[in-house]
């Protein structure tokens, strides 16, 4: 199938959580035989911080930031078999909301994929007038990468035909195990950029930890923090490059996830540096949350701390011998069930007509 998807950008991580993502599921659909053109603005300097070429596996269209250039790319975009919007693309949301549907050929499935399912459903829930309401109903199906149960109901409360979480998972061809490099040796590691719903959580897990532990050392990565005041045995990274990431991975003890305030209430999310980490082997500590045990066993396959002081209780007993098992375990439960070829079998049926597979997750 021909599949057209609109979404933030494919070619740059900068300020794009997303791009892990769409990277991995999209280039598991291609291999499955599906044409892939991506349709990303412009915009937010994405470009000017690219960390891809163009893969062989899709062509990106990149458009100018204004509605002529898009329309444009949605007159091309109709021809195809299956046009995605996601949510987050960065200019024209709004807009892309409605035009995916409007301009679609009468054959065409035409998907919503959530990104960023908490959110969206918050923003539903204060604007009772967000046009994006109406239009759920119209959508074949709502993609989510994550939710679970409670964004499955939500989305179906709002009327949605179908709404079917395609979770995180790991592309082994990009995350894997690299020798440690001296620079990014650490005790801890956490990447994530600063976001206003984040940073509270990460003062406690990470910061906090950092604070108690003051002999041990602390890599944060992200763009954002290098303005705030922190302990001294943290260094601050800024903008971590993806073709950075197996090594800050495979170099540190241990590697911190924190979900966002909106993720960490809706479980069933495990953000994409979850993936990214354990397919490099790292020892996992994360915030708990519901659903986790659908991924990884806690305390076998990773590590969860309900606070700062947690983690830093952890860290003062983890050896390097029980972090090498604990990642090694990981890192084999995700490549037996949770890589994007997994997920994009689930994809593929969806739009061939297939039902879809249970919501739950096969441990």
């Amino acid at each position: 199938m021909r599949i057209a998807f609109f979404g933030s950008s494919l070619v740059s991580a900068y300020w794009n959580g997303a791009a892990t993502y769409y990277r991995g599921l999209l280039r598991a659909l291609a291999e499955r035989g599906h044409e892939i053109t991506f349709y990303e603005p412009d915009a937010l300097d994405r470009q000017a911080h690219r960390d891809m070429d163009d893969p062989p596996w899709a062509r990106v269209v990149v458009y100018a930031a204004n509605e002529g250039a898009l329309d444009r790319c949605l007159r091309h975009a109709a021809q195809a078999d299956v046009v995605v919007k996601a949510s987050g693309v960065g200019v024209f949301d709004a807009y892309l909301e409605e035009a995916v549907l409007r301009s679609r050929r009468p054959d065409a499935f035409v998907a919503f994929w959530d990104v960023d399912a908490p959110a969206t459903l918050e923003r539903l829930e204060v604007d009772p007038s967000d046009p994006f309401r109406r239009l759920i109903p119209e959508y074949d199906t709502i993609f989510t990468y994550g939710g679970g149960p409670p964004v499955i109901a939500a989305y179906r409360a709002h009327g949605a035909r179908a709404c079917i979480p395609i979770y995180n998972a790991l592309d082994p061809t990009t995350h894997y195990p690299v020798p440690a490099e001296a620079r990014f040796c650490s005790d801890l590691t956490f990447i994530g950029n600063r976001l206003p719903d984040r940073e509270l959580r990460v003062a406690d897990f990470f910061f906090g930890a950092a604070a108690r532990l003051p002999q041990q050392r602390f890599l944060i990565g992200g763009s954002g923090w290098e303005s705030r005041d922190m302990p001294a045995n943290v260094t601050a990274l800024g903008h971590v490059y993806t073709g950075d990431h197996n090594a800050i991975n495979s170099s540190a003890l241990a590697v911190l996830n924190i979900n966002r305030d909106s993720m960490a209430r809706v479980g069933f999310s495990p953000p994409t540096r979850v993936f990214e980490a354990v397919g490099a082997g790292a020892c996992l500590i994360t915030d708990a949350w519901e659903g986790i045990e659908a991924f990884l066993t806690p305390g076998e396959e990773v590590l969860t701390a309900a606070g700062g002081g947690g983690v830093a209780e952890i860290l003062a007993g983890l050896s390097k011998e029980a972090a090498h098992r604990i990642g090694e375990k990981a890192r084999a439960r995700i490549l037996a069930h949770h890589t994007y070829a997994h997920r994009a079998a689930l994809v593929d049926g969806v739009l061939r007509g297939a039902k879809p597979a249970p919501v739950g997750i096969r441990r």
